[in-house]
């Protein structure tokens, strides 16, 4: 089984070598089955933030080192839903606007992306949440490796809200925040 967000020709592709999506609730999931998904959720969640958390990053950079990888990063935005200007097109003021608290990358909007990634993507299911929201956390760290360090308080904020909104649907559905199969 593969779960992704991103449908191109690679992810097609990988997606037949796979177990097949069992089309009928009544069919049941093996075990290996189901730490495939969660896995994949981890893996997913993981990549989202991390994806998520970097633009944030970026348009704080130079545009030297944004140019280097720039043809990735206009697909990532793409599959987002961002339809902007072209972010290396962006003056300094736009740039500002986008990070803005009401702005498309603002600490509202990618914060609810990133848990709505997660949170969609669990379907109420308790273990899918705790995957993807260790993948989601495991994502910022990678995020923060790359930096060099700590993020800018943009990007912390961002975490600390999409966290909190994982957390908040995990309470909402009757599930403890602490992982008490440990």
């Amino acid at each position: 089984m593969n779960i992704s967000s991103n449908l191109n020709a690679n992810s097609l592709a990988n997606t037949k070598k796979s177990n097949p999506i069992k089309p009928l609730y009544t069919q049941k999931l093996t075990k290996d089955e189901v730490k495939e998904i969660k896995e994949q959720i981890v893996q997913n969640s993981n990549a989202f933030t991390f994806n998520s958390t970097n633009i944030q990053v970026v348009i704080f950079q130079t545009k030297d080192d944004f140019l280097s990888d720039y043809e990735e990063f206009q697909n990532f935005l793409s599959e987002i839903g961002y339809s902007g200007k072209p972010i290396a097109e962006l003056s300094q003021d736009e740039a500002a606007e986008l990070v803005s608290e009401d702005g498309f990358f603002g600490i509202k909007q990618t914060s609810e992306r990133i848990a709505n990634f997660v949170i969609n993507g669990a379907n109420g299911d308790e273990k899918l949440l705790r995957a993807g929201r260790e993948g989601m956390l495991e994502g910022f760290k990678q995020a923060e490796q790359m930096w060099g360090g700590e993020l800018p308080e943009i990007s912390q904020k961002t975490m600390k809200a999409a966290t909190e909104m994982v957390d908040k649907a995990m309470t909402d559905l009757g599930f403890s925040i602490i992982d008490e199969s440990v």
